[in-house]
């Protein structure tokens, strides 16, 4: 077949073309003759990028788009769950004094026994100063006199009187709980962008801190399109479904802490496509599913297009989830994920948790991934990166055993993913890979290679 070189018409949408193999170019001001390898590699450049970017290049792209967070001010009991807006320092130092950590005898010298001259309770102000060879009386949470050197457990002595005689002796400092040893005055006690925990509510409170400063939930709204599917409290028709993605995409937002509004179903127009999207953009983002695929009645795209949606892409090398696109409106973010029920919510796996995640001011935005023994033999069939759901048992990861881009019933049953990049072949029995945990946060402060 005959070959013929190619004009400068047809390079003319292009400023610049390399030529691995002849290091030859064409620029518009300089148009040259072009050799066969150059016609050869036009159309393998248009193949890639008809293949989407990377996931690499995707996260990149939202990363880099998120931008101001906003903060507001709760009290200490509406904080747990939230991302802390700001580090906070210890104002007190824990123990705030020197106190006992059981029941028993403060000592003073190391003698076989001891003269009992006093006694200190939990909460009393007063102190007593002890000579050699004395001893006094003291509870748990007692403030430790400074003349005692250490506080023996009142099992180990012999009490006769008003003096004790030593069975088992201890060391001197034993069971004395020194101010400071648990937080010091100034020690970070939450930072900005961790998320907000039972354990960090019982040490600012401890501090005495009423009031947090935290970031704002983002706030995400969700829709689907597509007059074929129904809200589950509806009745379907023949050829009618109903609809799982929003329900799903809804509850998974709230679960990662955001704040969400279904604003609605469209039916199979642009008009009523941009009404809905409209209503939406007071939102950090807006999530879809369907309608980014190619198809007659898929007019997503065009409405977004029309209300001057701006992508960053509009593909990913990714199977499943290929039509997975990302954009914003203005200020509004855009994920516009498959309709497929499980390639829409592994891309949200993806995608829509480091978006919520990244809005809510996590210092850990970025997912993190646990090396794990593989449970079996897995042979990749896909020229892309795949994404393949499974269950780590604590001691290896399995692949769901059956699992499609339409299936709904596989999350249930799984606890992450891995991402098996296009470039592996075959992974062996017991050989490690990239867990990537969806029922729990796994988080980094950077960016972490997700692909086995």
């Amino acid at each position: 077949m005959m070959i013929t070189k190619i004009n400068s018409t047809i390079v003319k949408p292009f400023l610049f073309i390399a030529c691995p193999l002849k290091n030859l170019c064409v620029s518009r001001s300089a148009p040259e003759k072009i050799s066969l390898e150059l016609a050869i590699i036009v159309p393998i450049i248009k193949k890639v990028n008809l293949m989407g970017v990377t996931i690499e290049r995707a996260i990149e792209s939202i990363i880099g788009i998120v931008g101001e967070r906003y903060s507001e001010i709760v009290p200490l009991e509406s904080a747990l769950g939230r991302v802390s807006g700001e580090t906070v320092g210890a104002q007190i130092a824990l123990p705030t004094f020197n106190n006992s950590a059981m029941d028993g005898y403060g000592l003073r010298g190391e003698f076989l026994d001891y003269e009992v001259v006093g006694k200190v309770l939990a909460g009393d102000a007063h102190t007593v100063a002890l000579q050699e060879g004395e001893a006094l009386r003291i509870t748990t949470g007692a403030r430790v006199p400074e003349s005692v050197e250490r506080i023996i457990p009142q099992e180990n002595v012999r009490r006769d009187g008003e003096r004790i005689v030593i069975e088992k002796p201890v060391k001197i400092g034993a069971n004395i709980r020194y101010m400071g040893e648990d937080i010091r005055h100034g020690e970070k006690v939450i930072e900005r962008g961790e998320k907000i925990t039972a354990a960090h509510i019982g040490l600012l409170a401890s501090q005495g801190i009423t009031h947090l400063k935290v970031y704002r939930r983002p706030r995400v709204s969700i829709f689907a399109g597509g007059s074929e599917l129904k809200l589950h409290f509806e009745t379907i028709e023949e050829a009618q479904v109903y609809n799982s993605n929003t329900p799903y995409l809804i509850a998974r937002s709230q679960e990662l802490g955001a704040k969400t509004t279904f604003v609605g179903r469209a039916e199979d127009s642009v008009a009523s496509l941009k009404s809905l999207i409209t209503s939406a953009l007071d939102a950090d983002l807006i999530v879809t599913s369907g309608g980014v695929s190619v198809g007659e009645a898929d007019f997503t795209k065009e409405a977004f297009g029309e209300l001057g949606f701006e992508p960053l892409f509009t593909k990913v090398a990714i199977k499943p989830g290929k039509p997975t696109t990302f954009g914003r409106i203005g200020r509004t973010l855009v994920l516009n994920l498959p309709g497929n029920p499980l390639a829409s919510a592994l891309n949200f796996e993806i995608f829509g948790k480091l978006l919520i995640r990244k809005l809510g001011g996590y210092k850990e935005a970025y997912q993190n991934v646990m090396m794990v023994p593989m449970a079996e033999n897995f042979i990749q069939k896909k020229a892309v990166d795949s994404v393949i759901p499974g269950f780590y048992d604590g001691n290896t990861f399995a692949p769901a055993e059956k699992y499609a881009p339409g299936m709904v019933n596989v999350l249930p049953h799984c606890n992450g993913i891995i991402i098996v990049s296009s470039e592996t072949k075959v992974i062996q029995k017991g050989q490690s890979v990239k867990f990537i945990p969806i029922r729990w946060d796994f988080g980094s402060e950077t960016f972490v290679d997700l692909k086995s």
